[in-house]
């Protein structure tokens, strides 16, 4: 039976990345025939072959909707909840708090916070005449990040890795600050701006280009590399900083390092769709319960872009003729499966 078991998880560990790919290429034809025009999936499908093998011929309009609304919507979905997994995955770890999520941990307030205030005191038309659009809004998504990370530490002092409940009760308090911040600012701001705002930091995937999609996609991808890397030192840290640091590892650094990586991540996911919460608390969970005993950083990320394309085609399809935003389904979702893991850590206690 050992033998079996052993076997059996080896098979699973080489089978996911198959099977996860084909999962991927299916939901990314029947997530794209979601919305107000009829599409198929075999139309998903035939645009694809046409634009990039040259097989078949154009759909005409249908083909323009596919291209340049619905695929790079879903794209993005995917690569916003693959990054979202990954940094929440990883701040698990390095803080072995089983609770700690971008969005619990203040990252994706502070960056929200940073973003509007970009958005806010310079403007979306300021920022597109100078040409630095691009950049202005990561970046001052990135220093909001930052900053709510530095106080969360702050708060917690030099043992951070014994200060669980201290920590998740600090990354509450910074939400709540740079959520009273952010509205502050739209208060005083104009009516117009204020709605686009709202509706902004509440998640969408709505205005998804090719051309804004280029820089999520780069740093998801070379962040998660760069976690990749430092994958044996991450899992060392979950057996304890004694233990860690027995193994020649510069924990302080190391876990400074990863949240910087994460506060990253954030920052641009919430410059690109917007705060999403909980899907880095969610999905890291699921994929422990699946796969015990395991930390696959590439499974995780796959399972979390799966999930926030069916969220985004739910948000798209749940009202008639109007848009959910995206964070309040993962809110509702979210907040009871916090609710259910604070009951689990009660139970095993």
């Amino acid at each position: 039976m050992l033998l079996l078991s052993q076997s059996g998880k080896r098979f699973l560990r080489f089978c996911w990345i198959p099977l996860g790919l084909c999962l991927g290429f299916f939901t990314l034809l029947f997530a794209g025939s979601f919305g107000a025009a009829e599409i198929h999936s075999v139309d998903v499908l035939q645009s694809l072959s046409f634009h990039l093998f040259g097989i078949g011929e154009s759909l005409g309009l249908k083909d323009r909707i596919i291209m340049e609304l619905r695929l790079p919507r879903v794209l993005l979905a995917f690569v916003a909840g693959a990054g979202l997994s990954v940094a929440g995955s990883v701040l698990q770890t390095v803080t072995r708090n089983p609770l700690a999520d971008p969005y619990l941990f203040g990252i994706s307030s502070g960056a929200s916070f940073g973003a509007v205030v970009v958005l806010t005191l310079l403007g979306q038309g300021v920022l597109s005449s100078h040409g630095v659009g691009w950049i202005g809004l990561p970046l001052g998504a990135f220093i909001g990040a930052g900053l709510s990370v530095f106080i969360v530490l702050s708060m917690c002092g030099n043992d951070v890795g014994r200060q669980v409940e201290r920590m998740l009760l600090s990354g509450v308090a910074v939400s709540f600050m740079f959520g009273a911040l952010s509205s502050l600012l739209l208060y005083f701001s104009s009516p117009q701006a204020a709605a686009s705002v709202l509706f902004w930091s509440l998640g969408s995937f709505a205005k998804a280009t090719w051309s804004g999609l280029m820089l999520p996609v780069i740093v998801v991808i070379s962040c998660t590399g760069i976690i990749l890397l430092f994958k044996r030192q991450i899992i060392a840290m979950k057996m304890g900083d004694e233990t860690a640091h027995t193994l020649g590892i510069n924990v302080s650094l190391l876990r400074l390092g990863m949240l910087s990586v994460c506060s990253v991540i954030t920052a641009v996911l919430v410059a690109s769709c917007g705060g999403i919460g909980f899907v880095g608390l969610m999905i890291p969970h699921i994929v422990r319960l699946l796969f015990p005993g395991q930390l696959s950083l590439m499974l995780t990320a796959m399972l979390g872009g799966i999930f926030m394309i069916w969220i985004d085609v739910l948000a798209r399809t749940l009202l008639s003729y109007q848009e959910l935003p995206v964070g309040i389904i993962t809110a509702v979702i979210g907040s009871t499966f916090f609710l259910f893991v604070l009951r689990r850590r009660h139970q095993e206690a």
